[in-house]
């Protein structure tokens, strides 16, 4: 059996004698919103306070909406897949203690370089490698996928075959997880700098005026990008890269004539993995290639008598 799992680094086109490998699908999913869910979940976990569910959170006009139907609302359209994630972590844990099964933070690291890198600018928004709940997900990964391959043997020298044919993925440039907003003139990109420095929220800003859809319906957010990717233009990684984190930067011309304003969230330092830092990545990855179908955390609920409020 094999885990569900994502795409690691691959080669860049032009590559295609490398081999590939089938790959960790880390549930991707958009950290803040997560966060979000998980936040509202424990929420809704804790009783009312004095206000009751009552309470008014919101209204338009004379109508009001009541704290009970937000919290209704929230469940309906996010209680059950919160509430999954955490049975699964706990789940995992269940299992790296029965079938003594370790995941260490150095595994963590690089599996998460590793799909950074596998992204396009499109791909990767909301993957912070400090997300706690990423970390968190990446682990019962981890736990998931070498429970399933603990017993599949695999050659020194298959690994190292597949290292050697394929050091490109292990040699990890740095990338700036970066925002950007897009604007048809260096006047109006000009505009929107002055209304950052007096308060205005990017991710805002890039939803009301950003022209390019894309990323302005996501705030702005691009995701990591890095020196000499295709898709990302050139002068929006020079930009970034003259950055401090958490600072955005003068009216930038684009190579299509309009002009952008790039902000930056985060830096991941580019690395250099060596053969004996990726050996036991490739033995488990060529492990589960090895498997004949795929397995989710929930094949394991029967084994550690899981129940859960959906009663499925």
């Amino acid at each position: 059996m094999k885990s569900n799992h994502n795409n690691m680094g691959r080669p860049q086109e032009g590559r295609s004698t490398q081999k590939k490998l089938k790959t960790k699908p880390v549930l991707i999913v958009l950290g803040l919103l997560l966060l979000g869910n998980l936040l509202w979940f424990i929420a809704w976990l804790i009783p009312n306070g004095p206000t009751g569910g009552n309470e008014v959170v919101a209204s338009v006009g004379k109508e009001k909406i009541s704290r009970e139907d937000w919290m209704v609302a929230m469940e309906e359209q996010y209680g059950k897949e919160t509430l999954l994630e955490l049975v699964n972590a706990q789940v995992m844990n269940a299992a790296a203690k029965k079938y003594e099964i370790k995941v260490t933070d150095k595994e963590i690291n690089l599996e998460l370089s590793l799909i950074r890198t596998a992204q396009d600018s499109t791909g990767s928004q909301g993957l912070s490698l400090n997300s706690d709940m990423q970390r968190q997900k990446m682990r019962a990964q981890l736990i998931l996928d070498k429970v399933l391959t603990k017993d599949v043997v695999i050659e020194d020298a298959q690994i190292q075959t597949f290292y050697d044919e394929n050091q490109s993925l292990y040699n990890i440039p740095t990338t700036y997880q970066a925002s950007l907003i897009v604007l048809q003139t260096k006047s109006d990109a000009q505009e929107a700098v002055n209304e950052l420095e007096n308060g205005s929220s990017f991710d805002v800003l890039a939803r009301e005026r950003s022209v390019d859809t894309s990323s302005a319906s996501l705030g702005g957010d691009i995701g990591f990008i890095s020196e000499g990717q295709e898709n990302v233009d050139s002068s929006v990684v020079e930009a970034a890269s003259k950055l401090e984190v958490d600072q955005w930067s003068s009216p930038v011309s684009l190579s299509d004539g309009r002009y952008g304003v790039v902000y930056l969230q985060d830096i991941a330092e580019g690395q250099d993995f060596s053969y004996e830092d990726v050996k036991d990545h490739i033995k488990r990855e060529l492990a589960l290639e090895q498997l004949p179908q795929s397995v989710s955390p929930e094949a394991f609920w029967n084994e550690f008598n899981t129940e859960w409020f959906y009663g499925e």
